[in-house]
């Protein structure tokens, strides 16, 4: 099933855990939106720099430091994902509260060892 998914904190940069969920999202053919602080694309994904609104977000998966999460908090919110994920380094006890409150899942796992075991 495709759930189309906001990577948060996306990048060029082959080493970086979002370029590789990236690769593995599309691989398992899910639907990819990437913002990251420099535009740049990565197999048919664009990353972008802008805050646009998306219809229809089912997974929002995060990359960023929790103090550089707090800029996009509305913007995330706003989108209503159905879950938000916290890779390991982004958890975020401020986020989580809010997604709660909003009624958004939180999960704080890695994407790339969900989608490895089927469980994304």
């Amino acid at each position: 099933m495709n759930k189309k998914t906001l990577v948060l904190g996306a990048s060029t940069n082959e080493e970086r855990y979002s370029y590789l969920a990236i690769k593995q999202l599309r691989k398992y053919n899910h639907s990819v939106v990437a913002i990251g602080n420099k535009k740049g694309v990565i197999g048919d994904v664009e990353i972008g720099i802008e805050t646009p609104q998306i219809e229809g977000i089912d997974t929002v998966t995060l990359y960023l430091s929790p103090k550089n999460q707090i800029d996009y908090y509305n913007y995330i919110l706003s989108l209503q994902p159905k879950r938000i994920i916290f890779n390991p380094a982004t958890e975020n006890d401020e986020l989580f509260e809010m997604a709660r409150k909003s009624g958004i899942e939180t999960i704080e796992a890695c994407t790339l060892v969900l989608l490895s075991t089927n469980q994304y």
